[in-house]
């Protein structure tokens, strides 16, 4: 039998026919849907981990400001402009201030002056989605809330595709819909447990209030990751405290001047203001270094589990009705969470080359650089970003993949 001519000559010059180098783990071949066979070891690594823990904990912060709304409520505080107002001040006096003193190309002066149109548009996205979901509570349910507010997930996976240019595998989706079900297993526990379901004063305009609250969560959503994966998040929350404040301040003027001044000032209110304002800060503080070790995609999946906790500190402090379907919305979704991040997504470049989106690189290393070291850790780990040189026989098995 006459061998192939690309499989002739010594054997470190021929092509590796088994794929690109990070579709691989330890040797083995990677299946279409991104899965390998692989052991628990190879996918559960510390790194996927902590992804899971950082995701959980931000969604420990939504939920403490979950419970300090509904206190405030029940203090009959309606006032979700104000509550915003002091967390993009606090993004001001820490951030924006450390860019003011900021030498160097991006101090806040420069940045301004070239992209402050663009962060305009963020902070703009970012303050009306905050605001427009608070307003949806006084026209819809509960029950409509918690599902169309899963459609962040679909337009920030769309945004994101166009955008940023990231390709997802099959198991990416699979993952989105497990997530989705755990979400449905959830409304459904409230349904059985006859939990409150809020106003049905108009459901219609409600439930298009949490689609556009949705759509401007993802704008802001993939703003935030392409900053700081290509910039700083020093200066995305930066950017974020200064037109944020702006803009929070101007529609604070215009529409709850009134509601500010009827509040009947206390120790109790004083404390709600502050506990709320430092949840939100701590979480804007916090999303981004989540966001650059994943995606903007995963840490919305991970915040699908806020209302669960929020439910959890509901039995002991508002005395909600349990139900076991809570726990197994609980686990169907971090299930989904863990699914998603088991594989990497990776970057389709324009000029062709691909490129590996769930890593920071390293350090010393430039991003045309090619290296080898960690790279057989496996999708668990987070390898990347990688790009592959073009006329290697990685990049020829990477564009065809396209």
């Amino acid at each position: 039998m006459t061998a192939r001519p690309d499989m002739q000559g010594p054997r470190e010059h021929r092509p590796d026919t088994r794929g690109p180098r990070e579709h691989r783990l330890c040797g083995k071949w990677t299946l279409d849907w991104g899965l390998n066979n692989y052991k628990m070891r190879d996918v559960f690594t510390w790194r996927l981990l902590k992804t899971v823990a950082m995701g959980q904990v931000l969604s420990l912060l939504i939920c403490g400001t979950a419970v300090t709304c509904q206190y405030l409520v029940e203090e009959k505080v309606d006032t979700p402009m104000l509550q915003s107002f002091l967390n993009y001040a606090l993004l001001l006096l820490v951030y924006t201030t450390g860019l003011c003193t900021r030498k160097g190309d991006r101090n806040l002066w420069r940045v301004l002056r070239s992209n402050w149109w663009k962060y305009l548009v963020m902070g703009l996205a970012d303050v009306e989605a905050n605001y427009t979901v608070v307003k949806a509570y006084q026209y819809t349910t509960l029950t409509s809330i918690q599902l169309l507010d899963c459609f962040v997930i679909p337009v920030l996976m769309l945004l994101s595709w166009f955008f940023l240019k990231t390709r997802y595998r099959p198991l990416h989706f699979a993952a989105v819909m497990v997530c989705l079900i755990g979400v449905g297993a959830m409304v459904g526990a409230d349904i059985l447990a006859g939990r409150a379901q809020g106003s049905e004063e108009a459901v219609v305009l409600g439930d298009a209030l949490v689609l556009v609250s949705a759509s401007l969560y993802a704008v802001s959503n993939v703003c935030q990751e392409h900053t700081v994966k290509t910039l700083s998040t020093g200066e995305f929350l930066g950017m974020m405290g200064l037109f944020g404040t702006i803009i929070s301040g101007v529609q604070l003027a215009v529409l709850e001047s009134g509601a500010v001044g009827l509040i009947t000032w206390n120790l109790r209110i004083a404390l709600l203001f502050a506990l709320y304002a430092l949840c939100m800060f701590a979480l804007y503080s916090f999303m981004p270094v989540v966001v650059r070790m994943t995606s903007a995609t995963a840490v919305n999946l991970s915040l699908l589990t806020a209302d669960l906790f929020s439910l959890f500190c509901g039995l002991f402090l508002f005395h909600y009705t349990f139900s076991a379907l809570y726990i197994v919305s609980f686990i169907v979704i971090i299930v989904g969470f863990v699914m998603f991040n088991a594989v990497p997504t990776y970057s389709a470049l324009t000029d062709g080359e691909t490129q590996y989106s769930l890593a920071d690189q390293e350090p010393d290393q430039g991003p045309d650089q090619r290296t080898d070291q960690g790279r057989d850790e496996g999708p668990g780990g987070f390898q990347g970003p990688q790009r592959l040189l073009p006329g290697t026989s990685e990049h020829v098995v990477a564009v065809a993949a396209l």
